[in-house]
């Protein structure tokens, strides 16, 4: 009896590290923060450019999944945003389109700084509702 628990338990501790390391390899997201320093003169300018961009994205590529634009309480022209793309692949196919390229060239001049964080996603909760 007690060789028959052990071996059941050890075959679902393989079971489990099979299924996590499964999981880990099919999640192929990618997860990007990008922090922007905005010339506060422009900053409407900017938020037209990129929600025009966003939207043609989200509508037209379905490789990208989500984006949460946030900007600082203390400093509207300091915007973060959260990125989630299917793969890399879709976030390199994303910034060969159109409206990635026309999106650039409308804020190359409003864009202060720039800085790309790429991230692995560690946990999501939310609720059903949100």
């Amino acid at each position: 009896m007690m060789k028959r628990i052990l071996l059941t338990t050890v075959f679902l501790s393989i079971f489990n590290f099979l299924s996590l390391t499964a999981t880990a390899q099919v999640n192929t997201k990618m997860h990007r923060i990008a922090k922007i320093k905005v010339d506060a003169n422009q900053l409407e300018r900017y938020q037209v450019a990129l929600q025009e961009q966003m939207n043609a994205a989200i509508q037209l590529e379905p490789g990208v999944l989500s984006y949460t634009v946030v900007a600082d309480k203390k400093d509207a022209s300091s915007i973060t945003i959260f990125e989630v793309y299917a793969s890399l692949e879709a976030y390199q196919s994303h910034i060969a389109t159109p409206h990635f390229k026309k999106y650039k060239e409308t804020v190359k001049d409003m864009v202060l700084s720039l800085e790309l964080i790429d991230t692995e996603l560690v946990a999501r909760v939310q609720k059903a509702d949100y």
